[in-house]
């Protein structure tokens, strides 16, 4: 997958670049459904599928703390680059770039610069200063242009919505198993191992690997969870504790992962935790 991280790096559009826009936080069943739709007409056409997105979050400018995400841009890029997106536009969003109309968004962007051939969108998209960039907005500007809109319908799971929000509940109530539900996959963390007092590992006679989660961050609903933890391509099993634990450092919160079968020393390495499954608070 090719990445742009300006769009000043564009040099020229994109042959039949069928494009899907979106924040698409957690990259969730419903986005993926998106991807598939924008796959299929770029091979359909011998075109390019074309993802764009905005870095930070728009909620993260324009309301500060107002919105914790389920994925970091890392696990985005890489999620996206798995649904088999050629090229992935992520737009830097500032204050100054929320005040970019619908029509110049239009017009100079998916037009001017990515070469917008066919859209795809979701159901309740909106975009541009005020939101007026919807369905119905882009519609029209595709007929004026010369680009079909193709609309996802919403997406339901185990009777519930497939959507980001919803899945931010979930992720907060610890109900796990309705996350993965929605994700098509396990909600998980990432980090480094973070030494605590000299008290983990092997001074108590088990491994543990201690990731210290943000107040910034979605948290999990605090307690015990079965996981899986992900180190150096090998997948392990595991028990963590999600909360303010005072061994590892006063008031911060961590997650604390008891690792089964698995004695090496990985302070400082990279790991991935999967929740399963909320055992208790």
């Amino acid at each position: 997958m090719e990445l742009f991280t300006r769009l000043a790096d564009i040099k020229k559009p994109f042959a039949h670049a069928c494009v899907t826009i979106g924040n698409f936080d957690g990259v969730h069943l419903g986005h993926q459904l998106l991807f598939r739709e924008v796959v299929k007409l770029a091979h359909l056409h011998h075109g390019t599928s074309v993802a764009v997105t905005f870095d930070p979050h728009p909620l993260k400018v324009l309301r500060p703390g107002g919105i914790r995400l389920i994925s970091t841009t890392r696990q985005k890029i890489e999620l996206i680059e798995a649904a088999g997106i050629d090229v992935l536009v992520v737009i830097p969003f500032d204050l100054d770039f929320a005040a970019t109309t619908a029509e110049q968004f239009v017009d100079d962007i998916l037009v001017g610069t990515i070469g917008v051939r066919e859209l795809v969108v979701g159901y309740d998209y909106a975009f541009g200063r005020g939101r007026r960039g919807n369905i119905d907005f882009l519609k029209e500007r595709g007929r004026k242009s010369g680009f079909p809109v193709t609309v996802i319908d919403a997406l339901y799971e185990g009777g519930m919505l497939v959507s980001s929000t919803k899945i931010r509940e979930l992720v907060a109530e610890g109900r796990m198993r309705d996350v993965r539900r929605l994700l098509g996959r396990y909600y998980q963390i990432r980090g480094e191992v973070q030494r605590g007092r000299q008290r983990g590992g092997r001074v108590v006679g088990f491994p543990t690997a201690n990731l210290k989660i943000s107040e910034e961050d979605l948290c999990p609903k605090r307690g015990v969870y079965v996981t899986q933890v992900v180190y150096d391509g090998k997948c392990y099993g595991g028990v963590s504790n999600i909360g303010y634990n005072p061994t590892f450092g006063g008031d911060r919160l961590v997650a604390e992962t008891h690792i089964f079968d698995f004695d090496d020393d990985i302070y400082g390495r990279p790991i991935k935790i999967n929740l399963l499954r909320h055992l208790r608070g």
